[in-house]
């Protein structure tokens, strides 16, 4: 695996997390185009953010080995921006509508 497929997967966790919760929790919806675009943005915000810590992915592939720890921390990491990106979105949307009626 390269640096490159090991981003691509975090990105595709961090839609297939989306639009599980959007899909789920439907008042927390933008439908399959908005959720997906939260998904990829908060996936890889999250990733970035907190990816200096040793779990980017290439720490994951340093030295020419393969990490599983470091690579299941980035899933799970991926997974979880991805959703606090749907929920950050939708807090948002609330509190400009909530302005707009006022």
């Amino acid at each position: 695996m390269t640096g490159t497929l090991i981003s691509l997967i975090s990105i595709v966790l961090g839609i297939i997390s989306t639009n599980s919760i959007g899909f789920i929790f439907k008042k927390h919806s933008f439908g399959f185009l908005g959720n997906t675009i939260a998904g990829v943005f908060g996936s890889i915000f999250l990733i970035k953010s907190f990816g200096r810590l040793g779990f980017d992915p290439w720490s994951i592939m340093q030295n020419e080995t393969f990490h599983i720890g470091l690579f299941i921390t980035n899933c799970l990491v991926s997974v979880l921006g991805g959703v606090l990106g749907l929920l950050f979105i939708k807090y948002l949307h609330n509190k400009m509508n909530k302005k707009a009626a006022n």
